[in-house]
């Protein structure tokens, strides 16, 4: 290449992120031969990551959430981190060796769920609670991390919030514009590369949201697309919140990459 003129720097350089190619992504030149050229700014990849990062949905209390700043400094924390990176390690390397093999689930769930904690006398309530404590203790903060890595390397990932999801979705099931809201939102479950689904089983349980549950569950088994999921339920009450046939897909794609997670609440230690 010759006589290589870039864009100009935009005058008002401030209304840019990126002066060089004024936010087009792309460098244009005039090659040797005088033809018209472009070829991508290296703003290109910073940029697409962002989006990715912003379409994920990751909440705002989670933008400094990485693998490597999680604390694991007790046994529980170690083999919480230890099973993420395992998992992140076994990952496939790109989106196409994904969608031909698939992967397997990703899940850290209660010892003793919070349903079973709570059908207990109230003179034994308390000390299971101190015992098997599976609040605050970095399931989400864990989860988070691996998916930055996973949207780093180029895969196309959404992170859902279970209580929020389910209202937004059984509102959009009763609006009146021919289903399109609520084929919107499961577009985006089904297709993503990788769902985390966090707090999954704390909504409150209905015959419909059951059918959800399964509809989304059992159609990601289906096309081998992994669910990061964390619940304050334990494998028993899971079943009991989600129903028996979505938790039997959910927790029966894990194999060794399920958890059943206690240690102290870090949010109340804070």
């Amino acid at each position: 290449m010759s006589s290589l003129q870039q864009n100009e720097p935009s005058k008002h350089g401030a209304e840019y992120e990126c002066p060089q190619c004024k936010d087009t992504e792309m460098i244009l030149y005039i090659d040797e031969d005088g033809y018209s050229m472009g070829r991508p700014c290296e703003c290109k990849d910073r940029k697409v990551w962002k989006r990715r990062f912003k379409n994920a949905m990751i909440p705002d209390e989670f933008t400094y959430a990485t693998i490597e700043n999680f604390q694991h400094d007790t046994d529980m924390q170690k083999d919480m981190h230890r099973m993420t990176t395992g998992y992140l390690d076994r990952f496939p390397a790109h989106r196409d060796a994904l969608h031909k093999h698939g992967m397997q689930n990703f899940g850290l769930v209660a010892d003793f769920g919070e349903q079973r904690i709570r059908r207990m006398p109230d003179e034994s309530r308390t000390a299971a609670k101190q015992e098997h404590n599976s609040f605050g203790i970095g399931k989400t903060h864990l989860q988070i991390g691996l998916c930055k890595k996973l949207i780093k390397a180029g895969f196309n990932v959404l992170v859902i919030s279970d209580v929020s999801f389910m209202d937004e979705t059984m509102a959009a099931k009763r609006m009146s514009d021919n289903g399109e809201t609520f084929h919107e939102l499961m577009r985006g479950v089904m297709e993503a590369d990788v769902l985390m689904w966090d707090d999954i089983g704390k909504a409150k349980p209905s015959e419909s949201k059951e059918d959800l549950y399964y509809n989304v569950i059992n159609e990601r088994y289906k096309r081998k697309k992994p669910i990061v999921f964390s619940s304050n339920e334990d494998r028993g009450t899971l079943a009991d919140r989600i129903g028996y046939a979505a938790a039997s897909r959910l927790i029966g794609q894990c194999g060794d990459y399920l958890l059943e997670t206690k240690g102290q609440d870090w949010r109340l230690k804070r």
